[in-house]
């Protein structure tokens, strides 16, 4: 097999082993982990239409769209039409505000749990990495 395709195809697999890991932290909760990633972001970020969230995640517009329909149904977030009557702000709403520490407490440690089956000098040479790829990578996109 050509080494290029092994090395994705374990990021590939990777990246659905982490996912299945953060659901079963979140599982409690009741909220998956493409629900938290736009937690996450409004809570960095403020409100945001659903093209930004979309543009940050790096993700279509259905699934944002699908997904920012659950948190509306669950109360963590509002839609709130924009100055621009085709846009839609989303927004957290105060039960998501309540819980979102909890939530990052669930995260923080099922990511610890990840981590602490790598030397620290590995895990941050590993950011490193993956921040200097996924930039030149957006570079590249940007040219598109």
């Amino acid at each position: 097999m050509n080494t290029t395709h092994e090395l994705f195809h374990s990021i590939q697999q990777l990246a659905r082993q982490f996912t299945k890991h953060l659901n079963t932290a979140l599982e409690p909760f009741d909220i998956y982990s493409s629900e938290w990633a736009i937690l996450f972001v409004l809570k960095k970020n403020g409100p945001l239409t659903q093209k930004e969230i979309a543009e940050y995640l790096s993700i279509e517009a259905p699934p944002v769209t699908r997904t920012v329909k659950k948190l509306v149904e669950k109360k963590y977030v509002l839609q709130v039409k924009g100055e621009d009557k085709r846009t839609n702000k989303v927004f957290l709403t105060d039960v998501a505000l309540q819980k979102y520490e909890e939530w990052e407490v669930a995260v923080l440690q099922a990511n610890q749990e990840l981590l602490a089956q790598l030397p620290v000098d590995s895990w941050v040479y590993l950011q490193q990495t993956i921040s200097q790829w996924s930039q030149s990578l957006a570079i590249k996109e940007e040219k598109n």
